[in-house]
């Protein structure tokens, strides 16, 4: 099978665990040059449930949110690496600006996002709660992030 699963391979994994019974989370963002704060996130996501399914922001999606420089790494390059992270089960990717169409088709009994999202902003909270689910969100460790990796590779490498 494929490291990144399409929406429909997708949609038949999420089916064939809750007839397993097994409490699926579900988190998404860019991921794009991977850092010990996204490992660290991904790792206490996984801990709230039995699978970790990933939504990863499409090129063009993330070049809309981040811009025209963005990403570094590509879709591609980002699931390969994600999906062989122990804490992560299955990467799909979305080509919209939010997730909320991709949660809308999953449903996951857990949506988990980063504590500095406002939790009445996080985006599928009112399918995932509609649906007897539940919000969480997790403290950063650290303040690193792609962009701040950036500014550190160009503040180094001026001339």
């Amino acid at each position: 099978m494929s490291v990144l699963l399409s929406r429909e391979q997708i949609i038949k994994v999420r089916a064939e665990l809750k007839r397993a019974g097994k409490r699926v989370v579900f988190t998404n963002g860019v991921f794009d040059i991977l850092h010990a704060g996204h490992v660290d996130y991904l790792v206490k996501a996984r801990e709230f449930g039995d699978a970790l399914i990933l939504g990863l922001n499409s090129d063009a999606s993330v070049s809309r949110i981040k811009g025209e420089k963005r990403p570094i790494v590509t879709q591609e390059e980002r699931a390969f690496i994600l999906a062989n992270l122990k804490a992560v089960d299955y990467v799909t990717l979305f080509e919209e600006d939010t997730p909320f169409n991709l949660i809308s088709a999953i449903v996951p009994d857990i949506l988990v996002k980063g504590a500095d999202w406002d939790p009445s902003e996080i985006v599928g909270k009112n399918i995932v709660e509609a649906n007897g689910g539940e919000v969480k969100t997790i403290p950063f460790i650290n303040f690193t992030s792609t962009s701040n990796i950036i500014k550190t590779i160009l503040d180094k490498y001026k001339s």
